[in-house]
């Protein structure tokens, strides 16, 4: 009669047994994480524009290569009033949805009736901190 009862269990055994395996196999490992990058951007001039009452829109911004990540316009101000060294603007962002990837990091700006245009720089793939020091011309 234990033979029988244990030919009942068994099978029961059995299946918890491949119903263990099945589940630990399936179970993925950690998705590696990837470092949290920071880009700290850094303006002023080291120019004289005292004399230049254009206006001027900066924006910063951090894109990968196929999309852009950030970008935020700074409020419009004149060009004489870009400040010195020693007042400079400094703003820290922590990179959005960052996936580890080389990211284009820098300024574009506007001046009014007189054009466009940018400073461009790296963050190279895994760097996790990147200073963008521009001193505008």
């Amino acid at each position: 009669m234990a033979q029988i009862e244990l030919m009942k269990v068994y099978p029961a055994l059995l299946i918890l047994a491949f119903a263990t395996l099945f589940i630990t196999s399936c179970t993925k490992g950690d998705t590696p994480t990837i470092p949290e990058r920071t880009i700290k951007f850094i303006l002023y001039t080291e120019e004289d524009f005292s004399t230049d009452n254009h206006y001027i829109t900066f924006s910063l911004f951090i894109r990968t290569h196929s999309k852009t990540l950030f970008d935020s316009s700074l409020s419009t101000i004149k060009v004489k009033d870009i400040p010195n060294f020693a007042n400079r603007l400094i703003f820290e962002k922590t990179v959005p949805n960052d996936d580890g990837s080389e990211l284009a990091v820098g300024f574009d700006y506007t001046i009014e009736n007189v054009g466009y245009s940018w400073y461009l720089d790296t963050c190279k793939a895994g760097q996790t901190f990147k200073e963008v020091n521009y001193s505008f011309k």
